[in-house]
């Protein structure tokens, strides 16, 4: 059994080491490992939109009691290679974790927020599901609040013409964002934004991503609802208080499909509650590891 108390003092994980996987298709998925190689191990997929360094809080705080934390880029995210199809279905996504968890070869727990929490539930329902030891879904559920999923579509697909500078796209993050406090240094967006040769900023996302998920929302319900029917093994679904994305009737909806479901809300947190209130978030995913991976 795992004991946190056997990793040694003088170990040396607070810094993440950068890894490449290969997805479906061959595609190189980008990612980062915290922790201790043999601990307990968490694969955290981002949100559309965000990169893996969404999780950077939790991955430290996981591998600071001795899990081992892997956080991935998706297809088409971050510094994960674009797909040459085009291919960003939630198919695609979800065989990207597939293959990933059969080359770890391991028991999982997959944490997903948003996209990678329907990724991890669909996933669930696919051969290699095996290795899925549990699932913790942030913000999202099979039926969520058509409203709140649109205003962030929006934004994904907002600014096509790119930023004249950061300062430009902070104003846009802020207008998306607008419970949380504007950062006054703008430099840290340079991990979601691209400068290319015209000297405007992108965001880092394949703007193909947008004109290819057809299947988004209605056309996937049944789906997501029939794995989160069949689900047998841990599942914590964690919703920020101020979401308008995850609505309590979609939170009273899930649990009839999955009575076991453990549930935290996040007071202060929105949409992305991952990273609005991080501490509180990373403290139930290290209880909720410790709990059911041991």
């Amino acid at each position: 059994m795992w004991d946190a108390r056997r990793v040694s003092n003088e170990a040396d994980f607070t810094e993440p080491r950068r890894i490449t996987f290969r997805g479906h298709g061959g595609i190189a998925l980008a990612g980062e490992s915290w922790g201790p190689a043999d601990g307990p191990l968490a694969i955290f997929l981002h949100g559309g939109g965000q990169t893996r360094h969404s999780w950077k809080e939790s991955g430290a705080a996981l591998a600071k009691v001795g899990m081992h934390a892997i956080l991935l880029d998706a297809r088409g995210h971050g510094e994960s290679d674009w797909a040459p199809d085009g291919d960003y279905s939630r198919t695609a996504m979800t065989a990207d974790l597939l293959d990933i968890l059969a080359e770890l070869d391991r028991p999982a727990i997959v944490v997903g927020a948003s996209m990678g929490g329907l990724t991890a539930l669909l996933a669930t329902a696919r051969p290699g599901r095996e290795r899925i030891a549990g699932l913790v879904l942030v913000d999202v559920v099979p039926r969520p609040e058509h409203k709140g999923v649109e205003r962030v579509m929006n934004f994904l697909g907002g600014h096509p013409e790119g930023f004249a500078s950061l300062e430009e796209a902070a104003d846009a993050v802020a207008e998306y964002l607008p419970h949380r406090r504007r950062p006054r240094n703008p430099e840290g967006l340079r991990r979601n934004l691209r400068l290319r040769e015209d000297g405007r900023w992108y965001w880092h996302w394949d703007p193909a991503m947008m004109s290819s998920r057809p299947e988004d929302i209605e056309l996937q319900t049944s789906d997501l609802e029939d794995a989160a029917r069949a689900l047998e093994i841990p599942v914590l679904l964690v919703r920020g208080r101020l979401s308008d994305v995850v609505s309590e009737q979609g939170v009273a909806d899930f649990r009839a499909l999955v009575p076991q479901m453990e549930y935290v809300e996040i007071s202060d947190a929105a949409h992305t509650a991952a990273s609005d209130v991080n501490d509180e978030f990373s403290d139930a995913v290290v209880d909720f590891v410790r709990a059911h991976l041991n």
